[in-house]
């Protein structure tokens, strides 16, 4: 097939992930980046750059424009895209008002060409799955969102937490911009997708931030057909958690966290796939392929916008229930009324809002390991992850019985470590660790080639969880299936220093037809970089860490010695590697950062023709483990756990 011609308008922001989304397409033949749009084009691009997009459309004869601009620029340069003669990818809202929406519509009918909009969750095979998971029809849905903004995000352009700019309506609030997937997924749930499905919107609009728009809300949209759905959103919440749609049934209730394209029904977690919304309008312009979210399909959400559009103006919430910290505002409880509200279909003046603030008691719906009865881990699927990350599940936080967490997730020195979990820099040469690639004879360099671990199933299994995931690559090819088992037990009785055990094991299997080989940095010649595989990195700014195993001590003389176990220890905590299946050499980081793992392919590549099973032990105590007692732990890991109590 002849590459699809692209130009990109709209290169800083969210308009970044489309120019290297067309990189990819490029990679495999697909699509090619013809010009670049903006006010402020950057340099080195090697195509042409224009400030002006019917001209760019007309000189290199794109047939895609993706329009990643402020929202109140969407409709006229969607209306100037299409009559230079492209189809027309558009960021989400696709307009401020109904009557822009309808300036784009009459454009996309005159036209004959296509406008897809980009609310990618619409992309995503959960949405038809959550339909059918019921059981029966949708008796309503309740959506909570509960996200935490700096106050930078607010001031990072002029449009920002805005209603208005210069008498032009930008709608830039909690339900139109960041929860707006969360508001289309809903209603494309419910079958609501065009205006006319719409019969009525109940608005409670609140900031707590000097802001024009909402931070915080509730939505009740009232369907033609009778069905209700009960939005409630806040982006002063005191962490980030994944938002979700519960799914009310006659019969049944399920949880949808369509950031991440998984179903919870009866325990049990099942994953989903997802098409990407730029290759499948490459598609429809080169093989007529239906879109999957036509400018039709967003009818229903633009009724909301633009009854928010016509709201009142958001009212401010009073100082005494809002914690000023550094950096951004929290409302304090707004996690368990937002939970709350998704359970009951009410708003949050019908929760007693916001003199209901203050306590938790609803818990956000996660993964959790428990130990002797408490809480130990969280196993997360961050829906906000970028390509370079490597999105994957993982552990994070994990803590001591004592509480002091011991994993680290995100940090600044390596953005993509993510807690405790299994991440490998290349398997058939695609990137499953996260950032950049190392090349032989180059040094590392950021490409396009980063996979992710999507989840096919997760169940409740002997005291943890097991779990399914495929291994896709950039281009959603699956590279590798892997069956996962994790389990968390205790140790020491209680009268002893509190130590628990997680019980890791993971094993992989290709799914090319050909032998899977696994590689690291140092099999491409970074002396010492054998990193992948199970990978824990640990918080940095531990107070007196050290490792070692029993026969060595220090960095330099631990990493990449093969022994059955070895030691991470700090003044507030120590974790115990055992591998229980498999030996492998030690990947070892402290004085740059303290991250532990065994090492697949140490300074070889692995070729794996079967099944390749692994696993690990780690013991997690508080407080420093003399090596003694921690080789004592250790062993009784190789002859049997200590208690399982």
């Amino acid at each position: 097939m002849r590459p699809v011609r692209v130009v990109v308008a709209g290169v800083h922001g969210y308009g970044r992930h489309h120019l290297d989304n067309v990189g990819r397409l490029a990679a495999v033949g697909r699509a090619e980046l013809a010009g670049v749009c903006d006010l402020r084009p950057p340099s080195g691009l090697g195509v042409p750059v224009s400030a002006d997009l019917p001209a760019l459309i007309r000189e290199t004869g794109a047939e895609i424009a993706v329009i990643a601009t402020p929202i109140h620029t969407h409709a006229p340069l969607a209306v100037a895209a299409l009559g230079a003669g492209a189809h027309v990818l558009l960021e989400k809202p696709p307009a401020p008002s109904v009557e822009e929406f309808e300036r784009i519509r009459d454009a996309v009918a005159r036209t004959g060409l296509a406008c897809q909009v980009g609310f990618q969750s619409l992309g995503s095979g959960a949405i038809p799955a959550a339909r059918e998971v019921l059981g029966g029809p949708v008796r309503g849905i309740g959506v909570a969102g509960a996200w935490s903004r700096p106050f930078g995000y607010y001031t990072r352009s002029a449009w920002a937490g805005r209603r208005r700019l210069d008498g032009t309506d930008v709608m830039d609030g909690a339900l139109t911009n960041p929860f707006a997937h969360a508001v289309a997924s809903a209603l494309a749930v419910a079958g609501a997708d065009t205006a006319e499905s719409i019969a009525g919107v109940e608005l409670e609009l609140h900031r707590a931030n000097a802001i024009e728009s909402d931070d915080t809300s509730s939505a009740r949209i009232r369907l033609a057909d009778g069905t209700v759905i009960a939005v409630t959103v806040s982006l002063c919440s005191g962490g980030r958690t994944e938002p979700y749609l519960h799914l009310h049934g006659r019969d049944r209730s399920a949880r949808l966290f369509y950031t991440v394209d998984e179903i919870e029904a009866d325990g049990a977690v099942t994953g989903h796939g997802r098409a990407d919304l730029l290759d499948n309008l490459v598609a429809h312009v080169r093989d007529g392929a239906d879109l999957l979210v036509p400018l039709a399909r967003t009818g229903g959400f633009t009724r909301l916008l633009d009854a928010i559009r016509l709201a009142p103006d958001p009212r401010p919430i009073e100082g005494r229930f809002v914690r000023a910290e550094p950096t951004r505002l929290v409302l304090p409880g707004i996690e368990d009324l937002a939970v709350r509200a998704a359970e009951s279909l009410k708003t949050l003046s019908e929760l007693g809002f916001p003199g209901s603030l203050g306590s938790v008691r609803a818990p956000w719906p996660q993964t959790v390991l428990r130990a002797g009865g408490r809480e130990v881990a969280a196993y997360v699927q961050r829906g906000d992850l970028q390509a370079a990350d490597a999105p994957r599940p993982h552990l994070h936080p994990v803590r001591t019985l004592g509480g002091t967490v011991v994993t680290e997730s995100r940090p600044d020195d390596h953005v993509h470590h993510l807690g405790a979990g299994v991440a490998i820099s290349d398997v058939d040469g695609v990137n499953f660790w996260g950032g950049s690639t190392y090349v032989r004879g180059e040094g590392p360099r950021m490409l396009a080639d980063h996979g992710r671990q999507r989840r096919r199933s997760l169940r409740p299994a002997d005291g943890g969880h097991r779990e399914e995931l495929d291994w896709t690559g950039p281009d959603g090819t699956v590279v590798a299936a892997e069956e996962r088992t994790l389990a968390a037990r205790t140790l020491t009785p209680r009268s002893e220093p509190g130590a628990w055990a997680l019980d890791f094991a993971f094993a992989l299997t290709g799914r090319t037809g050909r032998p899977l080989v696994l590689r690291s940095s140092a099999c491409k010649g970074r002396t010492g970089a054998g990193y992948g595989g199970f990978f824990w990195r640990a918080p940095k700014d531990s107070p007196g860490l050290d490792v070692f195993t029993g026969e060595a001590s220090g960095e330099e003389a631990v990493h990449g010695s093969v022994t059955p176990w070895l030691a991470l220890t700090s003044d507030a905590w120590s974790l115990v590697f055992v591998q229980t299946t498999g030996l492998d050499p030690w990947f070892v980081r402290v004085a740059e950062y303290p991250g532990v793992g065994p090492a697949l392919a140490w300074d070889e590549p692995r070729t794996v023709t079967g099944r390749l099973e692994r696993a690990v032990t780690v013991i997690v105590a508080d407080g420093r483990l003399a090596p003694g007692r921690a080789r004592t732990f250790a062993e009784a890991q190789a002859t049997g756990p200590v208690s399982r109590r």
